[in-house]
């Protein structure tokens, strides 16, 4: 039996594909490589000594995902697939709906056809929207403020909603809040294609000489140095989380937020960056963006009560990893 890992080539796909192997899981990714790498393939094997079983298809093709169940003894999905722009959702919110909550339809279609009634999903910290308060627990109420956080709390209720329909049906939530870092091997990190919208990737670019200066988007919040204050989360742990997630689950939905549960602002980050790498990032302040918050950071008490998980990793160590990924591609 095995793990179908939906956009496994991906960044936090990759990584949990890794960890899954490590754990003695046969895995098998699906991934239509529209913000991935085939290349995750090989620096996965390379980490693992395991090659896994991979098919290049889009979870929105049903023929396609049947020919996978089919040829495949599944017995649980982990679902990283969709597109994940907070800005391009704003500007393309068909886009995300289509793919995002489309997508997911077809594949728990195509799940249940076949008999697999256990799925763990990459949910988001954005469902929270504007919190009710910090930090964010789970029971806070949802109200995402853009298309894509929007995405994400529809596919929550779609899954709540398969569970009341099938007693013995399994989803687990699982609310990221910001993932950066990279494997230690230095094989596998976060590679966007394109320019990047996530925070380190565009620290990333400015420290290779790619880009003369990061944007900074809003100074003025009502945080210590003005700028968004966010959960920070090494990837490695976080991929971890879907390990204990996987192990854990039972029928019917349930909720986790996977992060630190403490708030680093964007310019914590530049900072701690530039200690990790020796090199000065310089920045440019712009206006705030329609959608971003100003604080926004879990309380993961439920994750390590529940499922025996807790984030260990520094700040330091997020962005060394990711340096150490980064500064010979």
């Amino acid at each position: 039996m095995a793990i179908l890992v939906t956009g496994g080539c991906g960044y936090i796909g990759s990584h949990t594909v890794v960890e899954l192997i490590k754990n003695g899981y046969d895995t098998v990714i699906v991934d239509n490589l529209y913000n991935s790498d085939i290349s995750a393939l090989d620096n996965i094997q390379k980490i693992t000594g395991v090659k896994p079983v991979f098919y290049e298809c889009d979870i929105r093709d049903k023929d396609g995902l049947d020919k996978i169940f089919t040829e495949n003894e599944i017995e649980a999905v982990i679902h990283f697939a969709g597109l994940k722009a907070v800005g391009e959702s704003v500007a393309k919110p068909l886009m995300y709906y289509e793919n995002n909550v489309g997508g997911t339809v077809t594949l728990v279609q195509s799940m249940l056809e076949h008999g697999v009634k256990k799925i763990v999903f990459s949910s988001s910290a954005t469902v929270y929207g504007d919190p009710d308060r910090v930090p964010i627990t789970e029971d806070c109420s949802l109200h995402p403020t853009n298309p894509y956080g929007n995405t994400k709390y529809m596919v929550e209720m779609i899954l709540r909603d398969v569970c009341v329909s099938d007693p013995e049906f399994s989803a687990t939530l699982l609310r990221y809040f910001n993932p950066i870092g990279a494997h230690e091997s230095g094989l596998i990190g976060e590679k966007p294609n394109g320019i990047p919208n996530n925070l380190m990737p565009r620290i990333i670019r400015v420290a290779k000489g790619e880009a003369e200066a990061i944007t900074v988007f809003g100074k003025d919040y009502p945080t210590p140095d003005g700028t968004g204050v966010r959960d920070y989360i090494h990837v490695v742990d976080l991929a971890e989380g879907h390990i204990k997630a996987l192990r854990a689950a039972k029928a019917g939905a349930k909720e986790y937020n996977l992060g630190t549960g403490t708030g680093y602002s964007v310019l914590d980050i530049i900072n701690a960056f530039e200690k990790a790498s020796g090199i000065k990032i310089k920045t440019l302040d712009c206006p705030r963006r329609p959608g971003d918050i100003a604080t926004c950071y879990s309380d993961p008490s439920a994750a390590e009560k529940e499922l025996g998980w807790k984030a260990t990793k520094t700040l330091d160590e997020m962005c060394v990893s990711s340096w150490n990924f980064a500064k010979d591609k």
